[in-house]
């Protein structure tokens, strides 16, 4: 007789104990066997929570050939959230401005500058481009907008509100650019 334990992708089998066992008995069986502590893991059967490890398996229905998924680990540990400094909230604000500045300025620049030269073909790809770069630039408006500082941090604000507006001027540039395009 034995009872299969889910953790993740891996199905483990353990010999069924008799049913006068304590669950701690089972859950320190599981914890050596998956090398994690006894207390940062539920044992979950037939849909509830195996919270009591002084009751015996016979009280959670626990027999032969049942399961009990195993859920959390120290992964799942949860951790006080840190408190965000004005440091790391300039550091996100920086870190999303040269991620336009890398991967989006190069295209939008290399869009405006074909334009001049090409009259509107339908299915010529640059509505489609035109479209991605106007949507990746929306985007971080709003991540840069989620940013959010605290009233006393001066610089994160003044920073924010820079890269807000460098992103808003480029988009700009791409909309005016493309509505000249248009206009031809």
């Amino acid at each position: 007789m034995s009872y299969s334990v889910k953790w993740g992708r891996e199905k483990l089998q353990f010999p069924l104990p008799s049913p006068d066992t304590k669950l701690a008995v089972i859950r320190r069986q599981i914890a050596d066997h998956i090398h994690l502590p006894h207390s940062s893991f539920k044992l979950i059967h037939a849909g509830a929570v195996m919270k009591d490890d002084s009751a015996p398996i016979s009280s959670y229905g626990l027999k032969n050939k049942s399961t009990i998924a195993v859920v959390g680990g120290p992964e799942q540990v949860s951790t006080a959230p840190e408190r965000k400094t004005e440091k790391h909230v300039i550091t996100q604000i920086e870190t999303e401005l040269n991620q336009v500045r890398v991967e989006l300025l190069p295209f939008v620049d290399k869009l405006l500058e074909s334009l001049p030269d090409r009259t509107a073909v339908p299915g010529d790809g640059l509505d489609q481009e035109h479209a991605r770069l106007g949507e990746l630039l929306l985007q971080s408006l709003l991540r840069l907008d989620a940013i959010q500082a605290e009233n006393e941090w001066e610089q994160a604000r003044r920073d924010r509100k820079a890269g807000v507006r460098e992103v808003q001027a480029l988009l700009d540039r791409l909309d005016t650019g493309w509505k000249a395009r248009r206009s031809q």
